[in-house]
Protein backbone atom coordinates (compact mmCIF):
# COMPACT_ATOMS: atom_id res chain seq x y z
CA UNK A 1 0.00 0.00 0.00
CA UNK A 2 1.40 3.81 -0.78
CA UNK A 3 2.56 5.42 1.87
CA UNK A 4 1.84 9.16 2.21
CA UNK A 5 3.82 11.76 4.51
CA UNK A 6 3.90 15.08 4.89
CA UNK A 7 7.08 16.71 5.84
CA UNK A 8 7.59 19.72 8.12
CA UNK A 9 11.22 20.55 8.96
CA UNK A 10 12.64 17.24 7.46
CA UNK A 11 9.87 15.59 9.69
CA UNK A 12 8.11 12.88 8.23
CA UNK A 13 4.66 13.03 8.91
CA UNK A 14 2.44 13.16 6.46
CA UNK A 15 2.60 14.44 2.42
CA UNK A 16 4.54 17.87 1.59
CA UNK A 17 1.83 20.80 -0.09
CA UNK A 18 2.80 21.91 -3.27
CA UNK A 19 1.17 25.24 -1.99
CA UNK A 20 4.78 27.17 -0.64
CA UNK A 21 2.54 30.12 0.77
CA UNK A 22 0.90 27.50 2.91
CA UNK A 23 3.56 25.08 3.80
CA UNK A 24 5.61 28.18 4.78
CA UNK A 25 3.14 28.99 7.16
CA UNK A 26 2.66 25.37 8.31
CA UNK A 27 5.99 24.93 9.19
CA UNK A 28 6.67 28.66 11.02
CA UNK A 29 3.63 26.77 13.15
CA UNK A 30 5.36 23.56 13.63
CA UNK A 31 8.86 25.76 14.83
CA UNK A 32 6.50 27.49 17.32
CA UNK A 33 5.07 24.57 18.86
CA UNK A 34 8.40 23.09 19.53
CA UNK A 35 10.34 26.58 20.75
CA UNK A 36 7.52 27.17 22.51
CA UNK A 37 5.23 25.72 25.87
CA UNK A 38 1.62 25.09 25.34
CA UNK A 39 0.00 25.63 28.44
CA UNK A 40 -3.39 26.67 27.10
CA UNK A 41 -5.72 24.31 29.29
CA UNK A 42 -8.51 23.51 26.25
CA UNK A 43 -5.49 22.20 24.49
CA UNK A 44 -3.07 19.21 23.84
CA UNK A 45 -0.65 17.48 21.29
CA UNK A 46 -1.62 14.48 19.67
CA UNK A 47 0.58 11.45 18.64
CA UNK A 48 1.90 10.88 15.30
CA UNK A 49 -0.60 8.39 14.63
CA UNK A 50 -4.01 10.52 15.75
CA UNK A 51 -2.70 13.33 13.78
CA UNK A 52 -1.98 11.30 10.57
CA UNK A 53 -5.37 9.77 11.09
CA UNK A 54 -6.77 13.14 10.54
CA UNK A 55 -6.18 12.69 6.71
CA UNK A 56 -7.48 10.04 5.41
CA UNK A 57 -9.24 8.61 2.42
CA UNK A 58 -12.27 8.85 4.49
CA UNK A 59 -12.56 12.78 4.03
CA UNK A 60 -13.94 11.74 0.57
CA UNK A 61 -17.36 10.51 1.55
CA UNK A 62 -20.23 12.16 2.83
CA UNK A 63 -22.19 10.07 5.19
CA UNK A 64 -25.35 11.39 6.35
CA UNK A 65 -26.99 9.36 8.76
CA UNK A 66 -26.39 6.51 11.38
CA UNK A 67 -25.24 3.16 11.08
CA UNK A 68 -27.01 0.98 8.84
CA UNK A 69 -29.38 4.27 7.89
CA UNK A 70 -27.40 6.70 5.83
CA UNK A 71 -28.94 8.46 2.74
CA UNK A 72 -26.08 7.78 0.31
CA UNK A 73 -24.60 4.40 -0.51
CA UNK A 74 -20.96 3.39 -0.38
CA UNK A 75 -21.30 3.12 3.60
CA UNK A 76 -20.00 -0.22 4.62
CA UNK A 77 -16.64 1.20 6.20
CA UNK A 78 -18.06 3.96 7.26
CA UNK A 79 -20.32 1.88 9.51
CA UNK A 80 -17.21 -0.08 10.66
CA UNK A 81 -15.28 2.65 11.94
CA UNK A 82 -18.12 4.75 13.34
CA UNK A 83 -19.07 1.26 15.57
CA UNK A 84 -15.31 1.39 15.83
CA UNK A 85 -15.33 4.61 17.77
CA UNK A 86 -18.01 3.95 19.83
CA UNK A 87 -17.11 0.92 20.81
CA UNK A 88 -14.30 2.09 22.17
CA UNK A 89 -15.06 5.23 23.58
CA UNK A 90 -17.98 3.29 25.76
CA UNK A 91 -15.07 0.96 26.85
CA UNK A 92 -12.59 3.94 27.91
CA UNK A 93 -15.41 4.72 30.34
CA UNK A 94 -16.58 1.20 31.32
CA UNK A 95 -19.93 1.70 30.10
CA UNK A 96 -22.30 -0.72 29.59
CA UNK A 97 -23.50 -0.49 26.22
CA UNK A 98 -26.51 -2.03 27.01
CA UNK A 99 -27.20 0.94 29.38
CA UNK A 100 -25.31 3.64 27.22
CA UNK A 101 -25.11 5.21 23.81
CA UNK A 102 -22.62 7.25 22.57
CA UNK A 103 -22.39 9.86 19.42
CA UNK A 104 -19.09 10.04 17.68
CA UNK A 105 -20.47 12.49 15.29
CA UNK A 106 -20.61 15.88 16.86
CA UNK A 107 -17.96 18.00 15.63
CA UNK A 108 -17.11 19.70 18.70
CA UNK A 109 -18.19 20.34 22.21
CA UNK A 110 -20.12 23.85 21.78
CA UNK A 111 -22.30 21.72 19.14
CA UNK A 112 -22.22 18.91 21.04
CA UNK A 113 -23.91 21.21 23.98
CA UNK A 114 -26.43 22.53 21.43
CA UNK A 115 -27.07 19.31 19.86
CA UNK A 116 -28.23 18.07 23.26
CA UNK A 117 -30.79 21.10 23.88
CA UNK A 118 -31.99 20.23 20.98
CA UNK A 119 -33.09 17.13 20.92
CA UNK A 120 -34.18 16.93 24.61
CA UNK A 121 -35.52 20.33 25.17
CA UNK A 122 -37.95 23.01 23.40
CA UNK A 123 -37.42 26.30 23.06
CA UNK A 124 -37.58 28.51 25.90
CA UNK A 125 -36.81 25.99 28.46
CA UNK A 126 -35.24 26.28 31.52
CA UNK A 127 -31.52 25.28 32.02
CA UNK A 128 -29.57 25.53 34.90
CA UNK A 129 -26.13 25.90 34.62
CA UNK A 130 -22.69 27.82 35.38
CA UNK A 131 -22.25 31.18 34.99
CA UNK A 132 -19.29 31.93 32.42
CA UNK A 133 -17.74 34.48 35.05
CA UNK A 134 -17.76 31.57 37.74
CA UNK A 135 -15.67 28.83 35.35
CA UNK A 136 -18.54 27.87 32.50
CA UNK A 137 -18.84 28.22 28.84
CA UNK A 138 -20.03 30.30 26.43
CA UNK A 139 -22.28 27.26 25.07
CA UNK A 140 -23.69 26.59 29.02
CA UNK A 141 -25.93 29.81 28.10
CA UNK A 142 -23.97 33.03 27.24
CA UNK A 143 -26.10 35.30 26.13
CA UNK A 144 -24.59 35.87 22.87
CA UNK A 145 -24.67 31.84 22.24
CA UNK A 146 -27.39 30.18 20.81
CA UNK A 147 -27.34 28.30 24.05
CA UNK A 148 -28.68 31.78 25.55
CA UNK A 149 -30.83 33.23 22.64
CA UNK A 150 -32.99 30.01 22.49
CA UNK A 151 -33.10 28.86 26.17
CA UNK A 152 -33.99 30.36 29.37
CA UNK A 153 -31.04 30.50 31.54
CA UNK A 154 -30.90 30.49 35.05
CA UNK A 155 -27.11 30.55 36.32
CA UNK A 156 -25.51 29.60 39.63
CA UNK A 157 -21.75 30.47 40.72
CA UNK A 158 -18.85 30.16 43.53
CA UNK A 159 -18.84 31.66 46.97
CA UNK A 160 -16.91 34.54 47.49
CA UNK A 161 -14.92 33.37 50.92
CA UNK A 162 -13.41 30.48 48.93
CA UNK A 163 -14.50 30.35 45.11
CA UNK A 164 -15.60 26.89 45.06
CA UNK A 165 -18.99 25.84 43.60
CA UNK A 166 -22.07 27.15 45.70
CA UNK A 167 -24.95 23.68 46.20
CA UNK A 168 -26.66 25.79 48.15
CA UNK A 169 -27.54 28.25 45.78
CA UNK A 170 -27.95 25.41 43.08
CA UNK A 171 -30.48 24.08 45.17
CA UNK A 172 -32.22 26.79 45.87
CA UNK A 173 -32.52 27.88 42.22
CA UNK A 174 -33.20 24.45 41.17
CA UNK A 175 -36.59 24.46 43.84
CA UNK A 176 -37.31 28.07 42.65
CA UNK A 177 -37.50 27.97 38.83
CA UNK A 178 -37.84 24.66 38.14
CA UNK A 179 -35.22 24.02 35.50
CA UNK A 180 -36.23 21.02 32.64
CA UNK A 181 -32.23 20.32 32.43
CA UNK A 182 -29.37 20.94 35.27
CA UNK A 183 -26.04 21.29 33.36
CA UNK A 184 -22.74 20.79 35.74
CA UNK A 185 -19.83 21.41 33.87
CA UNK A 186 -16.85 24.12 33.39
CA UNK A 187 -14.09 25.59 31.16
CA UNK A 188 -12.69 27.26 34.23
CA UNK A 189 -12.64 25.61 37.34
CA UNK A 190 -9.69 24.33 39.21
CA UNK A 191 -11.41 21.42 41.71
CA UNK A 192 -13.52 18.33 41.96
CA UNK A 193 -17.53 18.41 41.27
CA UNK A 194 -19.56 17.01 43.69
CA UNK A 195 -21.71 15.22 40.84
CA UNK A 196 -24.00 13.01 43.32
CA UNK A 197 -24.86 16.55 44.97
CA UNK A 198 -26.31 17.48 41.50
CA UNK A 199 -28.50 14.05 41.58
CA UNK A 200 -29.62 15.32 45.06
CA UNK A 201 -30.91 18.41 43.92
CA UNK A 202 -32.37 16.69 41.06
CA UNK A 203 -33.88 14.39 43.46
CA UNK A 204 -35.34 17.49 45.76
CA UNK A 205 -37.01 19.11 42.69
CA UNK A 206 -38.72 15.83 42.03
CA UNK A 207 -40.15 15.57 45.72
CA UNK A 208 -41.58 19.10 45.19
CA UNK A 209 -42.64 19.13 41.82
CA UNK A 210 -43.15 15.62 40.75
CA UNK A 211 -40.46 15.55 38.05
CA UNK A 212 -36.92 15.34 37.43
CA UNK A 213 -35.05 17.51 35.44
CA UNK A 214 -32.74 16.15 32.92
CA UNK A 215 -28.80 15.64 34.23
CA UNK A 216 -26.27 16.52 31.63
CA UNK A 217 -22.56 17.18 32.47
CA UNK A 218 -19.61 18.85 30.18
CA UNK A 219 -16.46 17.13 31.18
CA UNK A 220 -14.55 18.73 28.15
CA UNK A 221 -11.47 19.59 30.43
CA UNK A 222 -11.28 16.60 32.64
CA UNK A 223 -12.98 13.52 30.26
CA UNK A 224 -9.14 12.10 29.82
CA UNK A 225 -8.84 12.49 33.71
CA UNK A 226 -11.92 10.93 34.33
CA UNK A 227 -10.73 7.75 31.61
CA UNK A 228 -7.76 7.72 33.37
CA UNK A 229 -9.12 6.99 36.89
CA UNK A 230 -7.50 10.71 38.49
CA UNK A 231 -10.85 12.19 38.71
CA UNK A 232 -14.73 11.12 39.75
CA UNK A 233 -17.61 10.67 36.86
CA UNK A 234 -20.55 11.84 36.68
CA UNK A 235 -21.78 8.42 34.96
CA UNK A 236 -23.33 7.31 37.74
CA UNK A 237 -25.66 9.81 38.64
CA UNK A 238 -26.03 11.91 34.91
CA UNK A 239 -28.67 11.30 31.79
CA UNK A 240 -26.19 12.83 29.08
CA UNK A 241 -22.26 13.78 29.13
CA UNK A 242 -20.82 15.59 26.56
CA UNK A 243 -17.45 16.29 25.57
CA UNK A 244 -14.71 17.63 23.31
CA UNK A 245 -12.17 14.82 22.42
CA UNK A 246 -9.24 17.01 22.36
CA UNK A 247 -8.05 18.18 25.56
CA UNK A 248 -6.87 15.84 28.08
CA UNK A 249 -8.11 12.58 25.77
CA UNK A 250 -5.32 13.81 23.40
CA UNK A 251 -7.68 13.12 20.23
CA UNK A 252 -8.52 14.92 17.68
CA UNK A 253 -10.65 18.49 17.43
CA UNK A 254 -14.31 17.08 17.52
CA UNK A 255 -17.19 16.28 20.18
CA UNK A 256 -19.04 13.28 21.67
CA UNK A 257 -22.31 12.92 23.27
CA UNK A 258 -23.01 9.95 25.75
CA UNK A 259 -26.55 9.42 26.41
CA UNK A 260 -28.68 7.06 28.64
CA UNK A 261 -30.20 4.69 26.12
CA UNK A 262 -33.69 6.31 26.84
CA UNK A 263 -32.58 9.45 25.21
CA UNK A 264 -30.61 7.86 22.38
CA UNK A 265 -33.41 8.65 19.62
CA UNK A 266 -33.90 12.33 20.40
CA UNK A 267 -29.87 13.14 21.02
CA UNK A 268 -29.41 11.36 17.78
CA UNK A 269 -32.18 13.13 15.94
CA UNK A 270 -30.66 16.58 17.83
CA UNK A 271 -26.86 15.82 16.14
CA UNK A 272 -28.29 14.60 12.93
CA UNK A 273 -30.41 16.28 11.15
CA UNK A 274 -30.75 19.29 14.23
CA UNK A 275 -27.43 21.17 13.90
CA UNK A 276 -25.70 19.10 10.99
CA UNK A 277 -25.65 17.45 8.06
CA UNK A 278 -22.28 14.70 7.01
CA UNK A 279 -20.25 14.17 9.79
CA UNK A 280 -16.65 14.51 9.37
CA UNK A 281 -15.69 10.86 8.70
CA UNK A 282 -11.73 11.39 8.75
CA UNK A 283 -11.85 12.60 12.39
CA UNK A 284 -13.98 10.37 13.51
CA UNK A 285 -11.12 7.62 12.25
CA UNK A 286 -8.68 9.49 14.23
CA UNK A 287 -11.30 9.57 17.26
CA UNK A 288 -11.24 5.86 17.02
CA UNK A 289 -7.62 5.65 17.21
CA UNK A 290 -7.43 8.49 19.90
CA UNK A 291 -9.50 6.28 22.11
CA UNK A 292 -7.82 2.34 21.22
CA UNK A 293 -4.21 4.47 22.61
CA UNK A 294 -6.05 4.91 25.83
CA UNK A 295 -7.13 1.60 26.19
CA UNK A 296 -3.34 0.35 24.82
CA UNK A 297 -1.59 2.40 26.99
CA UNK A 298 -0.36 4.06 30.49
CA UNK A 299 -2.99 6.44 30.16
CA UNK A 300 -3.68 6.72 34.00
CA UNK A 301 0.54 6.99 34.81
CA UNK A 302 -0.04 9.99 32.18
CA UNK A 303 -2.95 11.56 33.69
CA UNK A 304 -1.78 11.30 37.00
CA UNK A 305 1.45 13.02 36.52
CA UNK A 306 -1.08 15.68 34.68
CA UNK A 307 -2.47 16.64 38.12
CA UNK A 308 0.76 16.36 40.34
CA UNK A 309 2.46 18.80 37.96
CA UNK A 310 -0.60 21.23 38.02
CA UNK A 311 -0.68 20.93 41.87
CA UNK A 312 3.11 21.43 41.81
CA UNK A 313 3.01 24.41 39.92
CA UNK A 314 -0.09 26.31 41.78
CA UNK A 315 2.30 25.39 45.01
CA UNK A 316 5.57 27.01 43.38
CA UNK A 317 3.14 30.24 42.23
CA UNK A 318 1.75 30.35 45.65
CA UNK A 319 5.70 30.56 47.00
CA UNK A 320 6.52 32.99 44.56
CA UNK A 321 3.44 35.06 46.33
CA UNK A 322 0.64 34.97 43.36
CA UNK A 323 -3.08 34.59 44.32
CA UNK A 324 -4.13 31.19 42.39
CA UNK A 325 -8.04 30.92 42.92
CA UNK A 326 -8.99 28.30 45.45
CA UNK A 327 -5.80 28.02 46.55
CA UNK A 328 -4.84 25.23 44.38
CA UNK A 329 -6.35 22.87 41.66
CA UNK A 330 -7.90 19.05 41.94
CA UNK A 331 -7.57 18.99 37.50
CA UNK A 332 -4.47 20.19 35.06
CA UNK A 333 -6.32 23.54 35.71
CA UNK A 334 -4.27 26.46 37.51
CA UNK A 335 -6.06 30.13 37.75
CA UNK A 336 -4.00 32.73 38.37
CA UNK A 337 -4.75 36.29 39.70
CA UNK A 338 -1.80 38.40 37.84
CA UNK A 339 -3.62 41.65 39.55
CA UNK A 340 -1.60 41.49 42.89
CA UNK A 341 1.63 39.45 43.87
CA UNK A 342 2.08 38.97 47.89
CA UNK A 343 -0.80 41.20 48.26
CA UNK A 344 0.40 44.33 46.70
CA UNK A 345 -1.04 45.89 43.09
CA UNK A 346 0.76 44.56 40.19
CA UNK A 347 -0.63 47.08 37.89
CA UNK A 348 -0.83 44.03 35.66
CA UNK A 349 -4.32 43.25 33.83
CA UNK A 350 -4.46 39.38 31.99
CA UNK A 351 -4.45 41.08 28.55
CA UNK A 352 -0.71 42.57 29.14
CA UNK A 353 0.49 39.44 30.60
CA UNK A 354 -1.00 36.94 28.20
CA UNK A 355 1.10 38.96 25.58
CA UNK A 356 4.36 39.12 27.72
CA UNK A 357 4.31 35.29 28.81
CA UNK A 358 3.23 34.26 24.71
CA UNK A 359 6.53 36.60 23.44
CA UNK A 360 8.85 34.37 26.39
CA UNK A 361 7.34 31.33 24.59
CA UNK A 362 4.40 30.24 27.28
CA UNK A 363 1.27 30.30 25.75
CA UNK A 364 -1.78 30.31 28.22
CA UNK A 365 -4.61 32.55 27.88
CA UNK A 366 -6.02 35.49 29.79
CA UNK A 367 -9.18 34.63 31.66
CA UNK A 368 -12.06 36.18 34.14
CA UNK A 369 -12.22 35.43 38.05
CA UNK A 370 -15.50 35.21 39.43
CA UNK A 371 -16.38 38.77 40.88
CA UNK A 372 -14.23 40.05 38.27
CA UNK A 373 -14.16 43.58 38.51
CA UNK A 374 -12.27 44.26 35.00
CA UNK A 375 -13.50 43.78 31.40
CA UNK A 376 -13.61 40.36 29.87
CA UNK A 377 -10.77 41.24 27.07
CA UNK A 378 -8.49 42.43 30.00
CA UNK A 379 -9.72 40.36 32.75
CA UNK A 380 -7.81 39.98 36.65
CA UNK A 381 -6.78 36.52 36.00
CA UNK A 382 -4.50 33.60 33.33
CA UNK A 383 -5.77 30.13 33.13
CA UNK A 384 -3.63 27.61 32.86
CA UNK A 385 -3.00 23.66 31.89
CA UNK A 386 -0.63 21.02 32.52
CA UNK A 387 -2.36 18.40 30.07
CA UNK A 388 -0.02 19.41 27.03
CA UNK A 389 3.34 20.15 28.79
CA UNK A 390 2.72 16.68 30.28
CA UNK A 391 2.55 14.87 27.19
CA UNK A 392 5.82 16.48 25.97
CA UNK A 393 7.70 14.38 29.09
CA UNK A 394 7.92 17.20 30.99
CA UNK A 395 8.01 16.56 35.28
CA UNK A 396 8.73 18.29 38.46
CA UNK A 397 11.46 19.83 37.80
CA UNK A 398 10.87 21.47 34.62
CA UNK A 399 6.93 22.86 36.62
CA UNK A 400 9.83 24.15 39.30
CA UNK A 401 11.64 25.72 36.19
CA UNK A 402 7.81 27.33 34.39
CA UNK A 403 6.72 28.38 37.81
CA UNK A 404 9.66 30.95 38.19
CA UNK A 405 10.26 32.07 34.86
CA UNK A 406 6.54 32.82 35.03
CA UNK A 407 7.31 34.63 38.28
CA UNK A 408 10.23 36.55 36.67
CA UNK A 409 8.48 37.23 33.20
CA UNK A 410 5.82 38.94 35.21
CA UNK A 411 7.84 40.51 37.36
CA UNK A 412 10.21 42.03 34.70
CA UNK A 413 7.92 43.26 32.10
CA UNK A 414 9.55 46.29 31.09
CA UNK A 415 12.71 44.75 31.07
CA UNK A 416 13.68 43.32 27.51
CA UNK A 417 17.18 42.12 27.45
CA UNK A 418 15.77 39.80 30.67
CA UNK A 419 13.03 38.57 28.91
CA UNK A 420 15.39 37.83 25.78
CA UNK A 421 17.00 35.85 28.23
CA UNK A 422 14.04 34.05 29.66
CA UNK A 423 12.62 33.01 26.18
CA UNK A 424 15.87 31.40 25.91
CA UNK A 425 15.33 29.03 28.90
CA UNK A 426 11.99 28.18 27.57
CA UNK A 427 13.65 27.44 24.42
CA UNK A 428 16.40 25.32 26.29
CA UNK A 429 13.55 23.42 28.03
CA UNK A 430 11.43 22.84 24.97
CA UNK A 431 14.89 21.31 23.27
CA UNK A 432 14.82 18.91 25.73
CA UNK A 433 11.25 17.54 24.99
CA UNK A 434 11.05 17.75 20.84
CA UNK A 435 7.83 17.05 19.64
CA UNK A 436 7.31 13.83 18.62
CA UNK A 437 6.40 14.05 14.99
Amino acid sequence: MKKIFLIFKNKKIMYKLKDDIVQKIIDCEVQRQEDGLEMIASENYVSKEVMMACSNVFTNKYSEGYVGKRYYGGQENVDQIELLAQQRALKIFNLDENVWHVNVQALSGGPANLAVYLGVLNPGDTILSMDLSAGGHLSHGHKLNGSGIYYNIISYGVKKDDYLIDYDDIEQKALKYKPSLILAGFSAYPREIDWNMFNKIANKVQEKYGYKPILMADIAHIAGLIAGGVSSSPFPYFDIITSTTHKTLRGPRGGIIFCKKEFQKNIDRGVFPGIQGGPHENIIVAKAVAFGEILNSDFKKYTENVIQNAKTFAYELQKLGWNIITGGTDNHIVLMDITTKNNKETGLGGKIAEENLDNIGISCNKNVLPFDNRKPMDPSGIRFGTSAITSRGLGQNEIISIAQIIDQSLSNINNPDKLIKLKREIKNICSKFPLNY
